[in-house]
Parts: structure tokens; C-alpha cells; sequence
């Protein structure tokens, strides 16, 4: 941002600091009600807009729980959908239905998934159904403060960490940085494989954590390019890419990472940019075709997320898209380190049988 522009802004920062501070305080202060639950659940948030990497570590923490045999329930609020209140995701849910976020969960595991805005009604609804979840993953929860989560996990980009934030609009903050004070877990996300142990060290000193607090470093780790239409088709990073341009478009909040990593790769890369969770329409997809067919020379591929995938399913646009030749880039994240008493970390709060840390009690 213009520091200029910064400067105007930040009477409306403090602004809008003060609401989220005083909303925060009526929550400490019991004035307004925070819902507890006999249930485990699993926080996962952050202090500013834009992609941290939320959705990535949902599915790690799926993952590591389907390996223990755990039934798991997704709740999120399903941004960008077009319905309303509770709704029960099934095999024929789309991104309108549910979002795009909670249709990556359901598409790719055999777990309970459901959205609602309101997340106490949300549990309340997934505690009543028929063999109910043992663990439920609330996703983008960190300022649900109406709901008392069993852990929480806050997650800070590696290359906008919130201490150096500041608030909307001047900056990305959602709430001032001492929200954290309310996380289990603090996890800095995208952490470059250059960065040294003395600047981890120097990270943990600047957050600052509490003594019940542990910090953990994870990075994105890409997987190899599938066709759309086809999972067992598959161009190997490392083999194949150095061959071809790609075209990569994608709506998601921060879609550089994505991009450093093929231009890395691949012969040469161009990126079409598009808001995040954007509903691809005909025409855009009509342009893309376009703008790859100008490159003439050699091997070409379009390139997006599995994020941008599950919107290309929708069936105004998925005949086109599936005539299109495009691949999936699939993203994982990573522990740097200490990966193990990261999971050891989760696996101990879900098997315990008390639902509340005692500094919430």
C-alpha cells in the first residue's frame, strides 16, 4: 500500500480497532455468551484477511486424524455460497451450495461436512446428527468468538506476520495482535526454505508467545500437476515442466506463492489474476482459451488450484472447462520441524476426555 495512502487510512484503523477491541472485551467480560460444547473441537484462524493458508492446514489436520481412525466434521461458513443456514454437504453439493473450501474436504475425504454462519447452531446441528463426528474442524473461526473452540490454532503468513500488521483498512488486521493471546497454537505459514535458525529464533522472540503457548514453523509443499479430467494424468515437475509454458490463472487471496514456484519450473509462465473465490463465468474461461492459444511455440499448459477447481465444477462452466487443457497444481503443508510433536500435539488434545483448557475455565 502508498505509505500516503497508509497515512489517511489510519483514522479509520484506529477506528476499527476500537469496535473489535470493545466487541473482544464484552466477550472477556461475559457480557455477551460464548457457547461451550461437550465436543472437540479444532480451531483454525487468523489475525488478518487474505491467504494465510487456512485451507491447507485443515487438510493436514484431516489427514493426520483419519490416520488415527477419528470420525471429523467440518464447519465452516462457506463464503461466497448462495444458500443459507445450516447445510449438510453431500456428494451432489456444489460450490453454491457450500463454498468452495468446504467442497475441497468433502470432494477429497470421507468425512461429515456442513457450513453455517452462525457456528454455535452449526455444532448444535452436527452433535445431533446420526453417529456424530468425534472432532470438529472449525475453519476461519479465530474472530467466532461466540463459540468457546477446545484448541486454537492461528496461523500467520511468513511474509505479513501479524506483529508487523496493522489494522483495516490502513492494513490486513482482522483485530489488533493481541488477539493472539487467545491461540493454543501459533503456526507461521509459507516459511521459505532459506530462512535460518537464528531468524525462527528472532520470529518466536518478536511473537512473543505465552507460556501455554507453542509457535511452529510450516511451509507449502506442491505436489505433481493432474489433468482435470483425468487424476491419473500427470506431469512431473521435476521430468516434464522445464518443457512447457504455462498459463496459470487462479482466484485466490495470494496466488504469488503458486506462481514463484512454476516460473521455478517450467520453460516460461504467465499468471491471469483473478479476485478470490471468483465464480468463473463462460466468458472467462472463453478468454483464457483465448490468451493460451496466442502462445505458439512448443508445449503449452493452463495451470490452477484445487481451489479453482471446485468452482470450474459448476455446471455452467464445467463443459467448457473440461474441454480445456488444463492441470491441477494440489498444495500440502509442511511442518519445517518438529512435525512430530506438532501431530503428537493434536493427537493428545482429541484423545483426552476433558474438553476445556483450564485457562478457560
Amino acid at each position: 500500500m502508498n505509505p500516503g495512502l497508509k497515512i489517511l487510512l489510519m483514522p479509520l484503523a484506529w477506528l476499527y480497532g476500537l469496535v473489535t477491541a470493545l466487541r473482544n472485551r464484552l466477550y472477556d467480560w461475559r457480557v455477551l455468551t460464548e457457547h461451550r460444547f461437550e465436543k472437540h473441537t479444532i480451531g483454525v484462524g487468523n489475525l488478518a484477511v487474505g491467504g494465510a493458508g487456512k485451507t491447507p492446514l485443515v487438510e493436514y489436520l484431516i489427514r493426520i486424524l483419519l490416520k488415527e481412525d477419528q470420525s471429523i466434521a467440518t464447519l465452516s461458513r462457506g463464503y461466497k455460497r448462495k444458500t443459507k443456514g445450516f447445510v449438510l454437504a453431500n456428494d451432489e453439493s456444489n460450490a453454491d451450495d457450500i463454498g468452495d473450501e468446504p467442497l475441497i474436504y468433502k470432494t477429497k475425504y470421507p468425512i461429515t461436512v456442513a457450513v453455517d454462519g452462525d457456528r454455535a447452531n452449526g455444532i448444535k446441528q452436527l452433535m445431533a446428527l446420526p453417529n456424530a463426528a468425534e472432532v470438529i474442524l472449525l475453519d476461519d473461526v479465530f474472530q467466532h468468538r461466540a463459540v468457546r473452540v477446545g484448541l486454537n490454532l492461528l496461523v500467520t503468513d511468513y511474509n505479513n506476520l501479524f506483529f508487523k500488521d496493522v489494522m483495516l483498512p490502513a492494513g490486513t488486521l482482522r483485530e489488533y495482535a493481541s488477539g493472539m493471546d487467545r491461540a493454543d497454537v501459533i503456526i507461521v505459514s509459507k516459511t521459505p526454505d532459506r530462512t535460518t535458525p537464528i531468524e525462527l529464533r528472532n520470529i518466536v522472540k518478536d511473537i512473543q508467545p505465552m507460556p501455554h503457548q507453542q509457535v511452529f514453523f510450516s511451509y507449502l509443499q506442491y505436489g505433481e500437476l493432474y489433468a482435470l479430467n483425468n487424476p491419473n494424468d500427470t506431469l512431473s515437475t521435476l521430468n516434464d515442466l522445464y518443457r512447457f509454458t504455462v498459463i496459470s490463472f487462479a482466484g485466490i487471496a495470494n496466488a504469488e506463492p503458486m506462481v514463484n514456484y512454476l516460473k521455478e519450473y517450467a520453460s516460461d509462465c504467465r499468471h491471469l489474476p483473478f479476485n478470490d473465490h471468483h465464480a468463473f463465468s463462460a466468458k472467462d474461461l472463453e478468454d483464457i482459451q483465448r490468451y493460451y492459444e496466442t502462445f505458439q511455440n512448443g508445449s503449452k499448459v493452463l495451470v490452477t488450484t484445487e481451489k479453482d477447481l471446485m468452482r470450474l465444477r459448476h455446471p455452467d462452466v464445467w463443459s467448457i472447462a473440461s474441454a480445456m487443457n488444463i492441470y491441477i497444481l494440489p498444495v500440502e503443508v509442511t511442518f519445517r520441524d518438529k512435525t512430530e510433536e506438532f501431530d503428537n500435539l493434536i493427537h493428545t488434545y482429541v484423545r483426552r476426555n476433558k474438553f476445556h483448557h483450564e485457562k478457560y475455565s
